[in-house]
């Protein structure tokens, strides 16, 4: 069984780190601009907002997300959903390790907090994502009740549906 290197878990311990920063920063309204991130020298060069939309029943699931703008032409460049696969996994590894505007900076860890360096092949480059956590208890997606904590396919087909109508109200 091959071992996964050192490198590889601090990354992901930072991904922990970093996503429940932007909880935190989520937490304090509906959404928030993101500026700054630890590890990324100066203001973010594109726009990030985060947040929590409310969906079912009393909007007893709470579906984080990020939204990335495109740096290109907002206005007019497509919008892609992105929802990683799992359950379980945070569209945080996509952030950082597929599509994402940044990507960690292969070097040895060297007990300091990892550096972000921009990703030049991006598809933020021509295209506004949106990253959601889904199904519920996906990344920092939660349920407030116990029951709103399970999910099968066809709920999240619903809350999906219900979270795009929500979310995107304000913006047509």
């Amino acid at each position: 069984m091959a071992r996964l290197s050192s490198s590889y878990h601090y990354a992901c311990l930072y991904m922990l780190l970093l996503g429940f920063s932007l909880q935190l920063c989520s937490q304090l309204s509906v959404s928030e601009p993101v500026e700054f991130l630890p590890g990324f020298p100066g203001p973010l060069p594109f726009e990030l907002e985060t947040g929590y939309v409310g969906v079912d029943e009393g909007e007893d699931v709470q579906l984080f997300y990020y939204f990335v703008k495109s740096e290109r032409n907002p206005k007019e460049d497509p919008l892609f959903l992105w929802l990683t696969g799992g359950p379980g996994c945070s569209v945080l590894s996509a952030f950082f390790y597929e599509l994402g505007p940044l990507m960690f900076k292969e070097v040895e860890y060297n007990g300091s907090v990892p550096e972000l360096v921009v990703n030049p092949n991006s598809w933020t480059k021509v295209a506004s994502i949106l990253f959601v956590d889904l199904p519920v208890g996906t990344g920092f997606s939660y349920g407030r009740t116990t029951k709103a904590s399970y999910s099968i396919d066809i709920q999240s087909s619903h809350q999906i549906d219900e979270f795009l109508r929500k979310a995107w109200a304000d913006y047509g």
